[in-house]
């Protein structure tokens, strides 16, 4: 296990250097001056030199990254050219809600999407797959604001059991939780359903079946350790993609999210914001796959049969 998590460690730092690259190359790669906007537009040009100065853009590029680098390894992610604020310290102001609707998200999706892949997996064919696959294409196809206005005006305007907005305690959290659990419960129970209608097919399922083992028992206890495996995958994918915001849900419920401050940063080409929730995005996909890829001889042991485990 040592062995494994030492070669997965190798290969996440490897990738977010690699994102840490992409996003040094930003500076470069968005129309605009980091100096004039530190400065101002009234500055004058010897005023913008001498910014430009200060900020280390007048040394190599190699000198500059390697600065960037260093100043990461510190936790220091540069200052916001329009708030004026450590990035860290706004980042760090908007991380308890991203994390809350995270959690919650995540929750919905599995309470939603990995029961309907299973009943589905098991009656394939009949209405209730049929059914479980219309719920899967309307969720992977209407667009959030749709959900969410929707479950906004019903549970939130109209019946009253929910705050129509903002954040604060449980009932905050549901409608945006719900809108995501909908929209990524498609995914997960269409991802189940295909992985265990494959894994109910192998000899070893087959073999249950025949010692006498209960329908539930073959599913519950042989077959869906197996096939949640993708499931867990993309747990890690969407753990990420919450991290760097989900900008719509957020703006509609009034979320005070990574979201608003990732939208409000790209309105203004807000450089250095901009730079930081994608390197928290990258961290939060790396450390969960990593961690997928830890528990992954944990969930299914034979994975570490097939070359998961040293």
């Amino acid at each position: 296990m040592m062995r494994l998590a030492a070669r997965r460690l190798g290969h996440s730092v490897l990738v977010l250097f690699g994102v840490c690259a992409l996003t040094f190359a930003l500076l470069y790669l968005v129309p605009a001056d980091p100096a004039r906007a530190v400065a101002g537009r009234a500055a004058t040009a010897e005023t913008v030199a001498l910014v430009r100065h200060e900020m280390g853009f007048d040394r190599p590029v190699l000198a500059q990254f390697g600065g960037y680098l260093w100043r990461l390894l510190h936790g220091d992610l540069g200052r916001s050219y329009v708030q004026r604020s450590p990035v860290t310290a706004l980042i760090a102001g908007r991380l308890p809600a991203t994390l809350w609707l995270l959690l919650g998200a995540i929750v919905a999706e599995l309470l939603l999407g990995i029961p309907a892949g299973i009943l589905a997996a098991t009656r394939r064919g009949s209405a209730t797959d049929r059914g479980v696959m219309l719920f899967a294409f309307l969720g992977v196809s209407v667009p959030q604001f749709v959900v969410a206005i929707l479950l906004l005006t019903i549970f939130g305007a109209w019946l009253g059991w929910f705050p129509i907005g903002g954040y604060g305690g449980l009932s905050h959290l549901v409608l945006p939780a719900a809108t995501l659990g909908l929209l990524g419960g498609g995914w997960y129970s269409r991802m189940m359903r295909e992985s265990l209608a494959g894994t109910l097919e192998e000899d070893y399922v087959r073999t249950a079946r025949a010692k006498g083992a209960s329908a539930a028992r073959v599913v519950l206890i042989h077959a869906l350790r197996p096939a949640i495996m993708p499931v867990l995958a993309m747990v890690g994918l969407d753990i990420g993609a919450f991290m760097s915001g989900a900008v719509i849900v957020e703006s509609v419920y009034g979320w005070p999210g990574i979201g608003q401050l990732t939208w409000q940063a790209i309105q203004q080409i807000d450089i250095p914001v901009i730079m930081a929730v994608t390197l928290l995005a990258a961290v939060a996909v790396v450390g969960a796959n990593l961690l997928v890829d830890l528990l992954a001889p944990l969930v299914d042991p034979r994975q570490k049969a097939r070359g998961f485990a040293p």
